[in-house]
C-alpha cells in the first residue's frame, strides 16, 4: 500500500510518502529540490553512479514513521546536499528547510 501525506514544515506543505512492503516500510519526504528518505536510500550510488544528476538527498536510518524521519539525525547525505549546508547529524526537518 502507498500512502501520500502532507507534511507541514516552516509554513510549507511537503509530500510525505509511505510504501508498505513485506517486512519493511519505505519513507520519504520531498521538496521541489530534494528529499530525505529512510535507510533504503543508497547515497553512495547517488554520489558515484548518478552524480551527473545533482541529486539533493539525505538518509536517516532506523525510522519507522514520517515523524521519526523528520526528527532523526541524517546518517549520510549526497554531495549536492552538502553544497547547500546539509550535513550528517542534522535532523530531517533542518535538512528539508534548507532544500526549500
Amino acid at each position: 500500500m502507498v500512502t501520500l501525506e502532507p507534511v507541514q514544515i516552516g509554513g510549507h506543505t511537503l509530500v510525505g510518502v509511505e510504501v508498505k512492503l513485506p517486512k519493511t516500510t519505505l519513507l520519504s519526504i520531498s521538496t521541489s529540490r530534494g528529499y530525505i528518505m529512510c535507510g533504503a536510500l543508497d547515497v553512495g550510488l547517488l554520489n558515484a553512479k548518478l552524480a551527473d544528476r545533482g541529486i539533493i538527498a539525505g538518509r536517516a536510518v532506523g525510522v519507522r514513521t514520517l515523524q521519526q524521519l523528520l526528527e532523526a539525525p541524517l546518517e549520510s547525505v549526497t554531495t549536492e546536499a552538502e553544497k547547500l549546508g546539509i550535513l550528517p547529524g542534522m535532523s530531517g526537518e533542518e535538512a528539508l528547510l534548507l532544500m526549500l
